[in-house]
């Protein structure tokens, strides 16, 4: 009971502190979520990529074995959210919008601080994090955008305005500068670190104004159903990986911890500032973070008995 209630205390209720602050800031002044929307992918997300990038430390080894099992992970969701999306006979860009929401998952603002809770600020974890992270969220501003606008747009044309998004250049940056050792330029690297801290506090803002947009609906089982192949379905999927692989100890319960947060913010985010299905999108990630209050305790717990 207590480890469940330092969760809260430390990484759920910060979470809604910021997304109430969003909630009630939209009310009280319209907020224009198309505006946040741009801030969010334009400007906080590739200054908060680069700086990550530039500044991890982990080896070669470590990044195949982390990308492996996320590719595999990820590949694994999207035939499942393909096939349930079939059967409930979800078709256009909300099967898009409904795969995203589980394919993608918060490994930032809510995985970073869990990983640091259970490892205890263990530098090892943290980078394992930091590559799941980092690999969250180029893919989602690849593929995750180019779902959504191919939908819309066309393939050809989804797929050129990629080379338009600053994620691209971004992560190019953070990799290349990293790895040949330059020095960025003082104010430059100060001015990064100053978006990329901001990423999380205005995702989440971004979060609660959408929430406050909303009208609730009943009975949306699309939602329910994407929240059950998020929160259980991510994390059985993961445990089968590491058990088939035979991963073990702290690189094994990192994965598995981390494949188990809710949806990810910025699933909403590009779903707000393509117009596919917002409503869904932000209904998902509010109710997935909820209920992960409960199934991220029992990962947690699940990872110190079975490694």
């Amino acid at each position: 009971m207590s480890e469940f209630l330092i969760i809260f205390k430390d990484i759920i209720l910060p979470v809604f502190i910021l997304m109430a602050i969003g909630y009630y800031l939209y009310l009280k002044f319209k907020l224009d979520l198309s505006t946040l929307a741009k801030l969010n992918i334009y400007f906080l997300v590739p200054g908060f990529i680069f700086v990550k990038l530039y500044e991890a430390t982990f080896g070669l080894e470590l990044f195949l074995q982390v990308f492996g099992f996320f590719l595999l992970l990820v590949a694994l969701l999207y035939i499942i959210a393909i096939l349930i999306a079939k059967v409930m006979h979800i078709t256009g860009s909300k099967r898009n919008t409904f795969a995203n929401s589980v394919m993608f998952f918060n490994s930032g603002n809510y995985g970073v601080p869990v990983n640091d809770l259970v490892f205890k600020s263990d530098p090892f974890a943290m980078s394992i994090q930091v590559i799941m992270l980092t690999l969250q969220n180029i893919f989602l501003f690849s593929y995750g955008i180019f779902t959504l606008r191919a939908a819309s747009e066309g393939k050809l044309r989804a797929a050129l305005g990629y080379f338009k998004m600053p994620v691209l250049y971004a992560m190019l940056s953070g990799v290349l500068l990293n790895a040949w050792n330059v020095q960025v330029p003082e104010p430059v690297y100060v001015s990064a670190n100053y978006i990329a801290d901001a990423m999380v506090a205005l995702a989440l803002l971004t979060l609660g104004a959408q929430v406050a947009k909303l009208e609730f609906k009943k009975g949306l089982i699309s939602i329910y159903v994407s929240i059950l192949v998020r929160l259980i379905g991510g994390p059985a999927i993961a445990l089968l990986i590491i058990w088939l692989f035979n991963l073990e100890g702290t690189l094994a319960q990192a994965l598995f911890i981390a494949s188990a947060m809710p949806t990810s913010v910025n699933s909403a985010v590009i779903a707000e500032e393509y117009k596919s299905h917002p409503d869904f999108a932000a209904q998902t990630v509010l109710f997935s973070t909820i209920f992960s209050m409960l199934t991220v305790t029992g990962v947690i717990y699940l990872s110190r008995i079975f490694f």
